[in-house]
């Protein structure tokens, strides 16, 4: 066994960690500075005549939102589930067991399990807490997919759990809405479509206006955030999902059906409030499924319809090099999936390799 290796892909693992507490420690610093600011031209506004306790109050709006935006959410993405039914013991032993075995294999509470009347292959997880979290899967995942990339996808799934995303996925983007919301305001303002009226109407204006270029800079900011924190978060589910299941070509199989279901479907008939949740993002399906098969032919080198030690390298030094397809990616909720099946095409090389252990879905 190559130790070396292990400690590649422990170092891999912790970085991706640290992106993520970074991006979190960020989305929230950007807040505070946030409502920092609109205190700061309030009070320049009105000549320092802001009254002295405005900022906890600001900041008690803001949790206040926050905390809202937590309590409501997985009542709204449970009402947008289509055709949903409970996936029981009696209904459907076999995705029911296999939840509840992933779930114990991950040290988390067993989610309720729900399949929604979706034709398009996908799944997601919601809730407030991982303990109340619920499961989605679709009936086309269960009708396109084989059992072993079922369970791909639910490890991943699960792996959401693990790391908690429900939660944090949750808060963060409640910082970009609330910026958002006030910047509408502002603007709302700005185009004459609400009347302010009094003496101090001037400064009020003023107020709402500053306040709202400065929400909307703030919205574009986070925005950018949460989504790089929403596609980390995706890769680190699918390493999970790879080491949990010790074939990381079962999800790799698995997220290539799914883009090509997805890809079938228009989408403007996909529920796309939904889809920072799911494996697979249903709005850019077709373009993504168009790009995974240009990718996967350029790299398959020998034209043999599979990647090999050498392509695979090969492929993931063009990718380094390449800055500006980073860039390209900034506004996906998901990584291209091609790029995920890179990497759990690299996960399992070293699975071949012996450089990973077994149970390496400890560590992730």
């Amino acid at each position: 066994m190559r130790r070396p290796n292990i400690a590649v892909c422990v170092g891999t693992l912790n970085a991706l960690r640290r992106g993520s507490a970074l991006t979190v420690f960020l989305v929230f610093a950007a807040l505070a500075l946030f409502l920092l600011a609109i205190l700061v031209i309030i009070d320049f506004v009105l000549q320092g005549n802001s009254f002295p306790n405005a900022f906890p109050i600001i900041i008690g709006v803001a949790i206040f939102f926050i905390y809202i935006q937590w309590a409501i959410s997985p009542a709204i993405v449970r009402w947008a589930i289509r055709d949903r039914q409970p996936i029981t013991a009696e209904t459907n032993p076999w995705v029911y067991q296999t939840v509840v075995d992933t779930a114990r294999q991950a040290g988390v509470p067993v989610p309720k399990v729900w399949q929604s009347g979706d034709p398009s292959p996908n799944a997601f997880v919601f809730g407030r807490t991982v303990a109340s979290s619920e499961l989605v899967v679709t009936r086309g995942l269960l009708e396109q997919l084989n059992q072993d990339e079922i369970r791909a996808v639910l490890a991943h799934e699960i792996g959401h759990l693990r790391h908690r995303d429900v939660i944090i996925m949750t808060l963060v983007s409640a910082v970009p809405l609330l910026a958002y919301i006030i910047a509408r305001a502002g603007f709302e303002v700005l185009r004459g479509q609400a009347r302010i009226k009094g003496k101090n109407a001037g400064q009020a204006y003023l107020i709402l206006i500053v306040s709202a270029i400065a929400s909307y800079t703030v919205y574009l900011v986070t925005q950018l955030l949460v989504r790089h924190l929403s596609r980390t978060r995706e890769y680190y589910a699918d390493a999970y999902s790879g080491a949990a299941t010790g074939d990381p070509h079962l999800l790799a199989s698995a997220l290539t059906k799914i883009s090509y279901g997805l890809s079938l479907v228009r989408s403007d008939a996909e529920p796309t409030g939904l889809r920072a949740f799911m494996i697979g993002d249903p709005v850019k399906a077709s373009e993504d499924y168009n790009e995974l098969r240009s990718k996967m032919s350029a790299y398959d080198l020998d034209k043999d319809g599979q990647l090999d030690a050498y392509e695979l390298q090969k492929a993931i030094e063009v990718e380094r090099k390449s800055p500006w397809r980073r860039a390209n990616d900034l506004f996906g909720t998901h990584p291209p999936t091609y790029k995920r099946i890179l990497m759990l095409e690299e996960m399992e090389e070293e699975l071949k390799k012996g450089g990973l252990p077994r149970n390496i879905y400890q560590f992730v």
